[in-house]
């Protein structure tokens, strides 16, 4: 019995990504699809034209013998002191702060997972940090728009006037937005973006 198969040109599409119409026009699938309206990738990284979207600052490998878990997250403020959301040993820290500021100065939010019994894959993105005094939460957001602006901490209004968030707001120009999370005290790490 003879069973035909697809024609050789139909599976090379398919396997490209490509879809043919049944007028036999080949059209993009979202593998090859053009980027966003807000210039995000779509589609799959590694096909034309669409790249990875770069997380990460410095990634490294670094022998760090001192820590219990199998992954870490940590914050080093501007001063060297680092913030740790897992409990760890006092200095156990220090291998991968070293290994990440040899690439990226303070501050910066890194991660670290083991790759072995002492063995740590250790990855860090710059950060931007401001004193906010006089804030009660963990989460803000100063959105300034040309008719208002309006603070909420932890999703709740607020009256409080913040000058570090708006000199880091205005330096994206009159219209923006602050979103700000707490590090430790009265210290945030925060993002500004134009409106």
């Amino acid at each position: 019995m003879f069973r035909r198969q697809k024609p050789l040109h139909e599976q090379l599409a398919e396997r490209g990504g490509l879809s043919l119409e049944t007028d036999g026009v080949m059209r993009p699938t979202q593998a090859a699809a053009p980027p966003g309206w807000d210039g995000e990738a779509s589609g799959e990284a590694g096909i034309h034209g669409v790249a990875r979207t770069r997380r990460w600052d410095s990634v490294t490998i670094v022998e760090a013998p001192g820590l219990r878990g199998d992954e870490v997250r940590f914050v080093a403020l501007p001063d060297g002191t680092l913030v740790v959301d897992e409990d760890e040993p006092d200095g156990a820290l220090t291998p991968l702060a070293d290994a990440v500021e040899t690439a990226v100065a303070p501050p910066y939010r890194a991660e670290a997972v083991r790759r072995g019994p002492a063995r740590w894959a250790v990855a860090a993105v710059r950060i931007a940090v401001a004193e906010a005094r006089g804030l009660d939460g963990d989460r803000a957001e100063l959105v300034v728009s040309a008719d208002a602006a309006t603070l909420t901490v932890d999703g709740r209004s607020s009256t409080a006037h913040v000058p570090a968030f708006e000199r880091a707001g205005e330096a994206h120009g009159r219209t923006y937005v602050v979103r700000a999370e707490r590090l430790d005290g009265d210290l945030w790490e925060i993002e500004a973006l134009p409106l």
